[in-house]
């Protein structure tokens, strides 16, 4: 069973009353009057009874009861049906709430299904602005948009933060495991963003251009500046997108390059030990004619060399840079 969060009328900027879900149709007939319900996990039988009462059409029925569309602008006769997502994270984990819109002549009905910013707080911007709230069904609809494209920026900055985070600590050290796994888990929760922000540009240009009896002309702009913000969401999720690739080349190119070092130190000392492994291999072979075999004085000779070999090859090597 659902929730009515909250149903009013509202006529001429001013908020008439609270009503009951049956009394809807009654108000939104009357003339300079619209109705504004707002719905909290609706089941078959609140969506029945607003069907009937607002002449819903069954198509936009059928897609509110199948949920989990992609977000989308219908238009049936003189009506709209909206899907729009809100970004929420639970429990480090980002999941998106689902929020229809129906809006027609004389009445605004929101349905949202989850968990997520209530929408008590559109309500009191709109009874607050009674001016912009007098164009009725159309300034109510861009509300409601407008506070579900607000929800992303907050959600945008902590990635931005956290990737700029992650960016200085790949530049100081190694990239762990769990730095990788995180940044790879940012990427997809870009994309999945970017799938749902990315419809809401078209939404906003098709609801600038529709000629609608409960859309005034001079709202349009109001719905331009929501495709405005909507760009600039989807310009910043291309420059998040950017800083995750660039953190996780960065970490490849310095993880290469620390590999590269440690090569060479381990083929310099491998030079160096292979040059007194070559002198005693030489007189480890045994052979009775050998030079300075009966010398007094050749095993510290030999010693002297190997000695003086491997500290010229050690300073060679310090001065390329290799130890």
């Amino acid at each position: 069973m659902g929730e009515v969060v909250a149903a009013a009328v509202y006529s001429k900027g001013r908020k008439v009353r609270d009503i009951h879900l049956d009394e809807g149709r009654e108000w939104a007939a009357k003339p300079e009057h619209f109705v504004w319900i707002g719905l909290h996990d609706p089941g078959s039988q609140e969506l029945g009874n607003l069907q009937r009462q607002f002449n819903l059409h069954e198509l936009a029925l059928e897609d509110a009861l199948q949920r989990h569309t992609r977000p989308k602008l219908e238009i049936f006769g003189d009506a709209l049906f909206l899907v729009l997502y809100s970004p929420v994270q639970v429990g480090g984990e980002l999941t998106f709430v689902e929020t229809q819109l129906f809006a027609g002549k004389g009445y605004v009905i929101s349905a949202r299904y989850g968990e997520s910013a209530p929408y008590s707080k559109v309500r009191q911007r709109c009874e607050a602005r009674p001016l912009l709230l007098e164009h009725g069904e159309d300034f109510v609809l861009y509300a409601l948009i407008s506070f579900i494209i607000e929800n992303y920026r907050p959600l945008m900055d902590t990635y931005y933060a956290e990737l700029e985070q992650l960016e200085q600590t790949v530049l100081e050290c190694a990239m762990t495991h769990g730095e990788v796994v995180r940044i790879q888990q940012l990427r997809r929760d870009l994309l999945r963003l970017r799938r749902n922000i990315g419809p809401l540009a078209e939404i906003c240009q098709e609801l600038q251009h529709l000629d609608f009896p409960f859309i005034d002309k001079n709202m349009r702009p109001y719905f331009r500046d929501v495709a405005i913000h909507v760009n600039r969401l989807l310009e910043d999720l291309t420059n998040l997108r950017e800083m995750a690739d660039h953190a996780i080349e960065v970490g490849l190119l310095l993880e290469s390059s620390r590999q590269s070092v440690v090569q060479r130190k381990f083929a310099a000392w491998a030079a160096i030990l292979a040059f007194p492994t070559a002198v005693a291999g030489v007189y480890g072979m045994n052979f009775h004619y050998m030079p300075e075999l009966d010398w007094h004085y050749g095993y510290f000779a030999v010693l002297g060399v190997i000695g003086a070999g491997c500290a010229g090859l050690y300073a060679s090597f310090r001065h390329y840079g290799w130890l």
